[in-house]
C-alpha cells in the first residue's frame, strides 16, 4: 500500500509541474502585459516602466541578464504602428513589417532617467549603419545588438540605405536566473530566512483593486464552502438513494419515471432553475431571500437549485452502475443464499459499485472550493466563483490565474485521494 501511495504522489507531483508550465505559458506567454491592463489609455513610459517592474513582465521568460525598459520607446515597424513617438529624417518607405530608409537617420529620446547606467540597443536590421558612431553592416536581415553607456539620445545614422524591422531596448538585472518563469513557480511554493520559512500560493495583488489575492482566496473559499458541501452531500446522497430505488425496480413504472424525472432535469438549462427559484420562490412566495449571504436563510435557495440541477445527472450514472452489477454473480449467490433487500442493496451491491461512485464524486469536490460562478453571481454570494466572474469581467488575470492554479491543484489532491480510495475499495488495485 505504501508503495502505491508512494507511486501515485509522484505521478500527482510530474501533472503539477506540468500544469504550471501551461499556466505559465498561457497566462505570462499568450496573454501579454499586463501593464497595459492595469494602466489603461495613454499611459506614461515612466508609469508603464513601473508597472512592469512590480509586476516583473519585463523579465526574460525563462533566463537572461536583460529586463525590458521604456527608458526609450521601442518600435517595430509596419504600416500599422504610430512612429510619432521618434524622429525619422530621410527617405524612409514602410512596407507591412519593415521600413526601408535611404541616406538618413532615425533618432529616440530618453523618456526618463533611471538607475542603470548600462543601455542594450537591439534592432533587426539589414544594411550600413551606425548606432551612436559604432557601425554595422550585414547584407542580410539579422539581429544587432550594443551597449551604451546612459546615452542621452540614441541616434542610427544611414548613409546609404538599410532595412529595419524592430529596434528595442533593455536595461540590466541582477541574475542571469530571474524570470517569469521562476518567479510564476514562486507563487506556488517560495523560501525565505523568516518562519515559516516556506510560503505556498503567494499570488501578489489583483492587477486592479491591489488586494492580496491570499485573502481574497481565503475569504471567498468559506461561502463557496457552505454553498457547495451541502449541494454535493445532497446530490450524492438523493443520486443515490434514487439510482437503488430505480435498480430495485427495474423496468417498472417507479424506475421508469426516475429517469424521465432524470433526464427531464439534465436537459433544462442550469439558469432556468435560477431563475424559477428567484421569481417563484423567492419573489411571488417570499419563501427565501433573493440576494446577499450572511444568514442560513440565504443559503437554502441556492442549495436547493444547486441539487435539483445535479442529481439528474448523477441518478442516470448511479442507476447504470448499479443495473450492470445487478446480473453479477455474487448478488445471486446472496439471494439464493437469502440476503434481505438492505443486505443485497445496501451492502453488497453498494460496495462493490464504490469504484465508479468514488470516481464521480472526486470529479465534482474541486468546485466544492471554487464554488459555483452562476448561483454565487444571481445570489450575490461572495465566494470564489463570484470573484472569478469579476475577474473575467474586470481583465483580472493576476487574480484568474491565481483560481486556475488553485483548481488544478485541487483536482490532482482529490485525484490522489481517489486513487488511495480506490486501493481501500479494491485491494486488487493496489498491485498496479
Amino acid at each position: 500500500m505504501i508503495n502505491y501511495i508512494l507511486k501515485r504522489t509522484a505521478y500527482s507531483i510530474l501533472i503539477i509541474f506540468g500544469v504550471l508550465i501551461i499556466t505559465f505559458i498561457l497566462f505570462r506567454v499568450a496573454a501579454g502585459d499586463p501593464a497595459a491592463t492595469v494602466l489603461g489609455k495613454n499611459p506614461s513610459p515612466r508609469e508603464i516602466e513601473d508597472m512592469r517592474d512590480a509586476l516583473g513582465s519585463n523579465k526574460p521568460l525563462f533566463f537572461g541578464k536583460w529586463n525590458t525598459t521604456e527608458k526609450y520607446t521601442p518600435v517595430i515597424f509596419d504600416k500599422e504602428r504610430e512612429l510619432s513617438t521618434i524622429a525619422i529624417i530621410g527617405k524612409a518607405e514602410y512596407n507591412d513589417d519593415y521600413l526601408h530608409l535611404q541616406s538618413g537617420s532615425i533618432s529616440f529620446t530618453k523618456n526618463f532617467s533611471n538607475t542603470e547606467k548600462i543601455t542594450l540597443i537591439t534592432c533587426y536590421a539589414k544594411g550600413s549603419f551606425t548606432i551612436n558612431e559604432i557601425l554595422y553592416t550585414s547584407d542580410k536581415l539579422t539581429k544587432h545588438e550594443v551597449e551604451l553607456a546612459d546615452p542621452g539620445h540614441v541616434i542610427i545614422l544611414v548613409k546609404d540605405e538599410a532595412i529595419f524591422e524592430y529596434i528595442k531596448f533593455y536595461k540590466p538585472q541582477a541574475s542571469i536566473w530571474s524570470s517569469q518563469l521562476l518567479d510564476s513557480l514562486a507563487e506556488v511554493v517560495s523560501f525565505s530566512s523568516i518562519f515559516p520559512y516556506i510560503h505556498f500560493l503567494n499570488f501578489g495583488e489583483t492587477l486592479i483593486t491591489r488586494e492580496p489575492i491570499r485573502t481574497i482566496l481565503w475569504n471567498g473559499m468559506w461561502p463557496s464552502l457552505s454553498i457547495m458541501i451541502p449541494v454535493f452531500l445532497g446530490e450524492l446522497l438523493l443520486g443515490i438513494g434514487l439510482s437503488l430505488i430505480a435498480a430495485a425496480f427495474k423496468d417498472t413504472l417507479i424506475d421508469k419515471s426516475i429517469v424521465i424525472l432524470s433526464i427531464a432535469g439534465m436537459s433544462i438549462s442550469y439558469l432556468v432553475f435560477i431563475i424559477f427559484g428567484q421569481w417563484y420562490l423567492g419573489y411571488y412566495f417570499s419563501w427565501f431571500p433573493v440576494w446577499g449571504y450572511g444568514t442560513i436563510s440565504h443559503i437554502w435557495l441556492p442549495v436547493i437549485i444547486g441539487i435539483i440541477s445535479g442529481v439528474g445527472g448523477g441518478v442516470r450514472f448511479y442507476r447504470t452502475v448499479f443495473i450492470n452489477e445487478l446480473n453479477r454473480e455474487y448478488l445471486r449467490t446472496a439471494l439464493a443464499k437469502g440476503c434481505g433487500p438492505i443486505s443485497i442493496y445496501g451492502k453488497h451491491l453498494l460496495r462493490n459499485a464504490m469504484i465508479p461512485i468514488i470516481t464521480r464524486a472526486s470529479s465534482i469536490i474541486p468546485f466544492l472550493f471554487t464554488g459555483s460562478l452562476l448561483l454565487e453571481s444571481f445570489f450575490g454570494i461572495p465566494g470564489l466563483g463570484y470573484a472569478g466572474y469579476n475577474a473575467l469581467a474586470n481583465s483580472d488575470l493576476q487574480l484568474v490565474k491565481a483560481l486556475v492554479v488553485l483548481s488544478s491543484f485541487l483536482f490532482v489532491a482529490i485525484n490522489l485521494l481517489a486513487d488511495i480510495a480506490y486501493a481501500w475499495a479494491d485491494p486488487r488495485i493496489r498491485l498496479s
